[in-house]
């Protein structure tokens, strides 16, 4: 699904997403990554979402965001707190949902200028490869 039409040069946007990757400023993307509205998208070293762990998070925490969109694949999926505890001490959100649903939480919470993170699992690709 396309989601915009034209690319924007100022904010990190989805502008599409399938089912084999997520389109970033109309750049195509088919491993996992951590989108946020003013740094260029860069790759998440997660495979699944059972590979989750800990360390995951806390290369999100490094950002300091204000809330965390989690994009968990073709269905919602619910990380244990344990993994998520050093983000909510810091009173920084996480919301889980499915990686489509994710991706437009992304662009409309990006769009009222908050400071928020897509941590997005795709398993069709390797990360970091590009």
């Amino acid at each position: 699904m396309k989601l915009h039409a034209s690319t924007t040069q100022q904010y990190q946007t989805v502008t599409g997403y399938d089912e084999n990757g997520v389109e970033i400023n109309a750049q195509p993307y088919d491993y996992s990554l951590i989108v946020m509205p003013e740094t260029p998208p860069r790759a998440w070293d997660v495979g699944s979402f059972e590979a989750l762990t800990e360390a995951h998070f806390a290369q999100i925490l490094a950002d300091e965001p204000d809330v965390v969109i989690l994009g968990t694949g073709e269905r919602q999926r619910f990380v244990h707190p344990k993994l998520t505890a050093a983000l909510t001490m810091r009173r920084i959100g996480v919301e889980c949902m499915d990686s489509q649903a994710a991706c437009r939480t992304y662009n409309i919470l990006m769009g009222e200028g908050r400071k928020v993170t897509l941590a997005l699992i795709l398993s069709t690709g390797k990360a970091g490869a590009a």
